[in-house]
């Protein structure tokens, strides 16, 4: 039990000697100095991806036949419901099929990359001369784990999240984070990588996992002191703590006595 309460005492002193260099992002960060965005961060269509895709003209009737109808759905036994768009799923292959137009390649395409492919086609084959379409992402999420305040899958509702954007949803890092190893977990191509972030330094920007991706997971590792906790934890009573407690009291008192 003595060696207990010694090792607690330790673990709380560790976490009181925590610095600012442990936990301060981008420290190397130059104040008031611009730096050239270089990576593209417009999000692309992917397979599996879930895309609304909308299509109006001066001409209600001619738009139409291009537009999924809504959907009515019902949540529980209560009568309350919504309405929502069906969207258009891209293959394994990378393809969605349009109407009329038939399949389309879209993987590998930005939103408006495949907005201006589809006016492209309904102009040249005469569907509608001057076509207004929109295309949205159903499904872009991103989860987030490991020592944060408010872990689980968020939506994103435009094309651009960045990590910090991403940790900012999830409620920050706790103090137990580790701030200079952040993981991001992509899968893509028939291919998962897994790229480590330094958010202590500002080269964290030429990241190629600054910039999150559809089905990203980040995965923020638990420090020393965490782990060490932890260790403790498994053989914790409410005893122990009130025996640990009673010990920093006393320690405090005869040091500043």
């Amino acid at each position: 039990m003595r060696q207990l309460l010694y090792y607690t005492l330790f673990i709380g002193l560790l976490v009181g000697c925590t610095t600012a260099k442990d936990i301060v992002y981008l420290q190397d960060a130059i104040p008031f100095r611009g730096q050239e965005i270089e990576q593209n961060y417009e999000a692309v269509i992917h397979r599996d991806d879930l895309l609304s895709i909308m299509v109006n003209s001066r001409n209600p009737e001619l738009a139409l036949p291009f537009n999924m109808p809504l959907v009515t759905y019902q949540v529980g036994g209560d009568n309350v419901g919504g309405q929502r768009i069906l969207g258009y799923q891209v293959d394994r292959n990378g393809n969605i099929d349009f109407p009329l137009l038939g399949t389309l390649h879209v993987e590998g395409l930005t939103r408006l990359q495949l907005i201006e492919l589809i006016k492209r086609r309904l102009i040249h084959d005469d569907y509608i001369k001057d076509p207004i379409v929109t295309v949205q992402f159903l499904n872009f999420k991103i989860s987030v784990l490991g020592e944060v305040n408010r872990p689980g899958s968020f939506t994103v509702n435009s094309d651009r999240i960045t990590l910090f954007e991403a940790l900012s949803m999830a409620g920050d890092m706790t103090i137990f984070g580790k701030r200079d190893k952040v993981m991001v977990i992509r899968e893509k191509d028939n291919q998962r990588t897994i790229y480590y972030n330094n958010l202590l330094a500002a080269e964290v920007f030429d990241s190629p996992g600054y910039y999150l991706e559809q089905n990203d997971i980040v995965y923020v590792e638990p420090n020393s002191t965490k782990a060490g906790q932890s260790q403790i934890n498994q053989n914790n009573s409410v005893g122990v703590w009130v025996s640990v407690i009673s010990l920093l009291t006393t320690i405090s008192v005869l040091i500043f006595k």
